[in-house]
């Protein structure tokens, strides 16, 4: 769904402001679920569950919102990136004061996991889709500071929350947080719209409907109704009564039939529009590497995030360190996403490098560290491997740019939404598996192996697949890389 603009993107003056205000909402959004390493160690130690159990309240609060991705869009372009942000803090808000009073395991993967992950994909897009109509030549660069918020979230959040369980215990802890989201509701007071939501459009076109209805439920009517005596004889005749009454059978099964030939044109439609929607996805999936794109995007998902979630547990367990320590290890994995964000953002730009090859390049990488989690026996060692990770899981940043390699400008945003439904997935299922393998073999050692292998396995099956030594699809005219404009993939990044 497109929607008109009403006022050309101004590239900074009032844009400026919802650049800031766009970080600070997904930096209270996006802080706490960020850094849930920090308290997956203390809800261990309250509820006394299976780490593979409790590993879903971290799982579903990071993949849901990218499975929901297309919903919280649709809501945006439906209703606008003001609303959609004040409602969305009232669930981020809620979901974390909620979670302060979960009696089990089973509550908090509602309250913190499905309130608070979907009250962050409404955010999310929220904020992306307000910075878009804002910029236009400038949106890359402001695309980038919006989407650090959530990284510097979760650097600062790590640490904050760390020092609020000694303070305050789990349960203050996370009513404090709680009431800090409530400012995501005046982030929003500055989300000025600059185009008009589409809410508001069906309002106008319903109201136009609904006269062109009455007019032609009017003309329908007359053409309808029967042939009328010349003179009104009902009341000496009761023969011409009983025969002028007679047609209005006819008439109400016409009209009952007229509505419903109007209800299967419509329902006819709606089918037309879907199957040439799933026809579009299957014309997807026939190319080679977008296919090897997705199960890349869904194995690095599955083995790449759940570091971020066990890293704090694997240094208590094994006994590098008691407690966590000032600068956890999910603040590292954080600072270095940022960083590997902007480094590998910039190497897209350069002419000779291919985005596919990094993309793989970054899987590869992560996979080879992961391998090494079980083989480090210090705490410095794990902080190497947290900075590796962090840097390469970076390659989101990129990620629109290697879709438009593998499909097109055309088909950029249908394609990117499958990939993060296929990512989101991978997010959603990656703790718990490893929770699952702590909990049956008593150790972490078989899980990371297994989340390496799936990463390499994603690595090098998008090698693979992209080797210029495969016939080429007939009909593909995709040209290069440096080919594209950045308009259309900024604004899906």
């Amino acid at each position: 769904m497109t929607l008109p603009s009403t006022k050309k993107a101004p590239d900074g003056g009032w844009g400026w402001a919802v650049v800031v205000a766009s970080f600070l909402a997904l930096f209270l959004a996006y802080g706490s679920p960020q850094s849930v390493g920090v308290l997956y160690p203390e809800w261990l130690s309250t509820y006394q569950e299976g780490k593979g159990m409790t590993a879903w309240v971290g799982s579903l609060v990071s993949g849901i919102g990218l499975i929901a991705s297309p919903i919280c869009s649709a809501c945006v372009v439906n209703f606008g990136a003001r609303p959609v942000t004040i409602f969305s803090g009232v669930m981020v808000s809620g979901g974390l004061m909620l979670s302060a009073f979960a009696p089990n395991v089973s509550f908090l993967i509602f309250s913190y996991g499905v309130v608070v992950g979907l009250g962050c994909g409404l955010v999310y897009a929220a904020t992306m889709t307000i910075t878009c109509q804002y910029f236009d030549k400038r949106r890359g660069l402001a695309l980038g500071i919006v989407s650090t918020g959530t990284s510097f979230g979760g650097f600062i959040y790590a640490t904050g929350q760390n020092e609020l369980v000694e303070l305050f215990g789990l349960d203050g802890c996370l009513l404090i947080i709680g009431s800090l989201a409530l400012n995501v509701i005046a982030c929003a007071g500055l989300m000025r719209p600059l185009q008009l939501p589409a809410y508001y459009l069906k309002q106008k076109a319903a109201a136009f409907e609904k006269v062109e209805g009455q007019l032609l439920e009017k003309v329908v009517t007359s053409d309808l109704d029967p042939i009328k005596p010349p003179c009104d004889k009902t009341a000496d005749n009761p023969l011409i009564a009983t025969e002028t009454k007679e047609p209005t059978e006819p008439v109400v099964f016409k009209r009952s039939f007229s509505i419903c030939a109007v209800l299967v044109e419509v329902i006819k439609k709606k089918q037309k529009t879907y199957s040439s929607y799933a026809r579009s996805t299957a014309d997807l999936f026939q190319d080679r590497v977008f296919g090897s794109l997705c199960v890349s995007i869904f194995l690095f998902s599955l083995g790449a995030f759940p570091p971020l979630l066990f890293m704090e547990d694997v240094a208590q367990s094994e006994g590098l360190i008691e407690g966590v320590s000032l600068f956890p290890l999910v603040s590292i994995v954080q600072v270095a996403g940022v960083l590997g964000k902007l480094g590998l953002g910039m190497m897209t730009d350069i002419r000779w490098m291919n985005s596919v090859y990094l993309y793989a390049f970054t899987a590869l990488g992560s996979g080879m560290a992961l391998l090494a989690i079980p083989f480090t026996k210090n705490y410095v060692g794990l902080q190497v491997i947290s900075a590796v990770i962090g840097f390469m899981s970076g390659n989101w940043s990129i990620t629109p740019y290697v879709t438009t390699k593998v499909v097109g400008i055309e088909r950029l945003t249908e394609a990117h939404g499958i990939l993060m439904f296929f990512g989101g997935f991978g997010i959603m299922l990656g703790p718990p598996v490893v929770g699952w393998f702590f909990d049956f073999m008593q150790s972490y050692d078989l899980a990371f192996y297994f989340s390496g292998v799936c990463v390499l396995l994603g690595g090098f099956l998008l090698v693979v697949s992209s080797l210029p030594c495969w016939p080429r699809p007939k009909g593909d005219t995709r040209a290069s890389d440096e080919e594209y404009t950045n308009d259309l993939v900024a604004a899906v990044a």
